[in-house]
């Protein structure tokens, strides 16, 4: 019988994904102070990540390593190859019956379906990411693509919150 959620050992409690450039010094970074003082393990890259690792299994493992995901979509989340391969693992382990990670989406200055459909701003920035990724074979840029679209889909068709649309966002 597989393990349920309450009984496994997470190392932390929410990992924290977001472009960095967008919203790091700005709201990621007072989300990420407001959880640390309610004593909410949380991981966030530029703090939790230990020097000297690899970035990419690092990430990975912290991922399966957390009770939470929130996902803090921008208008230029989707330019970024690390955040989309983040968010596609992600939803892997929110599908996975043994991990059962809980996702929660923050559509930050961003329409819900502007990610679903990569429309708007968002569609653009995704655009440029497929566009400009380069692949040594057109099958295996994509897969890629549709497992990036797949995943985007499927977050964006959770409740999540959208500042704009709450009292001082």
């Amino acid at each position: 019988m597989p393990s349920s959620s309450s009984s496994r050992s997470y190392s932390h409690d929410v990992f924290l994904s977001f472009r960095g450039e967008d919203t790091r010094k700005k709201f990621v970074d007072h989300l990420y102070k407001a959880l640390i003082d309610r004593l909410i393990r949380t991981y966030k890259d530029d703090i939790t990540l230990p020097r000297g690792e690899s970035v990419g299994p690092a990430l990975l493992e912290a991922i399966e390593e957390s009770k939470f995901a929130v996902i803090v979509f921008t208008k230029n989340y989707a330019d970024s190859s690390w955040c989309l391969d983040e968010l596609v693992h992600i939803m892997k382990c929110m599908a996975d019956p043994e991990r059962r990670l809980l996702v929660i989406p923050i559509f930050y200055d961003v329409e819900p379906t502007e990610v679903r459909k990569q429309k708007g701003e968002f569609g653009e920035a995704f655009a440029k990411r497929t566009k400009t990724s380069v692949w040594r074979k057109l099958f295996a840029k994509q897969e890629k693509t549709k497992s990036w679209k797949d995943a985007l889909v499927a977050a964006s068709n959770i409740s999540g919150w959208e500042p704009k649309t709450v009292a001082n966002g």
